[in-house]
């Protein structure tokens, strides 16, 4: 296979502390050496072998692509009144879904399709090289399996979520919902997805519910992520740490026992400042996290209705603007964070053995993400080895 020398790279972040300074493992002067889809050298411009071929950064910051681990992008239709009523005055619950969901039924495959792929080249062009993503916004058990099978055809990382919310079909009848999520849809839905999520939330899903949804998917193969604790206090968290699920995502309202069942357990806290922004809610609180041992990812949480983003680094300046993360710590959120919260070790990483992606910065450090935000700062972007934007 090819060889190929990214040269100049101003300063080049890792993700591997053995590599280079700190916990981001930086090298300045820096090259990174790939040979087919994967790093297979990382160090000093000075120190770098022989290649087939060259490519100079030109002095740019070089950064692991973004992982974002929590997206709704299989939908159709347009949320645009909802944003503007809430903008003037409406809170935000979990009812607006059922706008979405109409459509999305109303949609062809090709239209969600066409969608889907849209907002993934959107993405691609702001540095993400690996994205999860949802089911949810169909409800029966054809749109859900449609959903996941359209997702499926451009990520391994596709997530059944049935259990968005309650259809509206069986609105008044919830336990029969949760029957058909567990049952007949689960079935269909399976063989088209890794992870299985429910939305334990006031409005969604309860802590016995949500546990029955999980405990259905962990027997059918899939392993569990949740949305918990996004609009109150719940039992979301800890019923993740309880089934080591890989993350639970939203995590604004936690409890003193909540950050302690994360910080003794695998569960990543998956944050999603997107959310808050658009609805203007309580920021999560990623000092807390943090301070007590627990691992935090970032991610956009991509989605018509409350987090219309598909922007990682404009995730990461509301991270450092209002979370009390530090630049760093936003950094390695958005990329070794992801890739915690997906149970990779490939990806979010920059070092011997990683796939090669990787986002370069029309700046001379990651930094300037949060510095400089709403700049559209990534200049070039590589996945699996070959320049892809």
């Amino acid at each position: 296979m090819t060889t190929t020398a990214i040269v100049n790279i101003g300063n080049l972040v890792t993700n591997d502390p053995e590599l280079g300074e700190g916990p981001l493992g930086q090298i300045k002067n820096a090259a990174i050496v790939v040979e087919g889809d994967k790093v297979v050298w990382a160090g000093p411009s000075a120190d770098v072998p022989a290649t087939d071929e060259a490519h100079d950064a030109a002095g740019r910051a070089v950064i692991p692509g973004f992982v974002d681990s929590h997206s709704h992008l299989v939908f159709a239709g347009d949320r645009t009144e909802e944003f503007n009523a809430r903008m003037s005055g409406r809170s935000y619950s979990a009812g607006g879904i059922r706008t979405t969901v109409a459509a999305t039924r109303a949609a062809s495959d090709e239209a969600l399709e066409a969608n889907l792929k849209h907002h993934l080249a959107e993405a691609l062009r702001q540095g993400t090289t690996t994205f999860e993503t949802k089911s949810g916004y169909g409800l029966t058990v054809r749109d859900e399996e449609r959903a996941l099978r359209i997702a499926k055809a451009h990520t391994d990382e596709v997530t059944y979520l049935g259990a968005h919310i309650v259809s509206p079909d069986l609105a008044d009848d919830p336990a029969a919902y949760v029957d058909l999520v567990t049952g007949e849809m689960l079935d269909a839905c399976a063989p088209h997805a890794r992870w299985i999520d429910v939305f334990c939330e006031k409005g969604a899903f309860d802590g016995d519910q949500a546990r029955a949804i999980l405990t259905a998917g962990k027997a059918k193969g899939l392993l569990p992520r949740i949305h918990a604790n996004q609009l109150s206090f719940g039992p979301g968290v800890q019923l993740a740490v309880e089934l080591d699920a890989a993350s639970a995502d939203h995590c604004t309202h936690l409890t003193d026992a909540d950050v302690d069942a994360l910080a003794s357990g695998d569960t990543v806290a998956t944050l999603l400042p997107g959310a808050e922004f658009s609805t203007r809610a309580q920021w999560p609180d990623a000092r807390r996290l943090l301070d007590a041992g627990v691992t935090v990812a970032l991610s956009t949480d991509c989605n018509p209705g409350s987090s219309f983003t598909s922007s990682v680094p404009f995730c990461i300046a509301l991270a450092v603007r209002d979370m009390g993360m530090t630049p760093d710590e936003a950094l390695w959120a958005a990329t070794a964070g992801g890739a915690q919260a997906l149970r990779r070790t490939d990806i979010g990483r920059l070092s011997p053995g990683a796939r090669a992606d990787l986002a370069f910065l029309d700046a001379p450090s990651h930094v300037h993400l949060a510095y400089r935000p709403g700049v559209p700062l990534v200049s070039e972007v590589w996945r699996a080895g070959a320049r892809v934007a």
